[in-house]
């Protein structure tokens, strides 16, 4: 069974283990309102919160 001659570096074996890649986010256009987001999330517009073209919350207004 063949085995290494010199040690190889904490370094050189990360770099071979490692599924890190780096890439650009996604980004949608909402059919309701036309605003551009990430894709598969929720957002702000106008104090209402949207998911996949509904309206999902409406944040209260603190008038005292």
């Amino acid at each position: 069974m063949p085995n290494p001659k010199r040690r190889h570096s904490q370094q050189r074996s990360a770099k071979r283990r490692t599924h890190y890649k780096a890439f650009a986010d996604t980004l949608s256009t909402d059919s309701a309102t036309g605003e551009v987001h990430l894709r598969h999330r929720a957002h702000w517009v106008e104090n209402k919160l949207y998911y996949r073209g509904k309206v999902v919350l409406e944040k209260q207004s603190s008038a005292k």
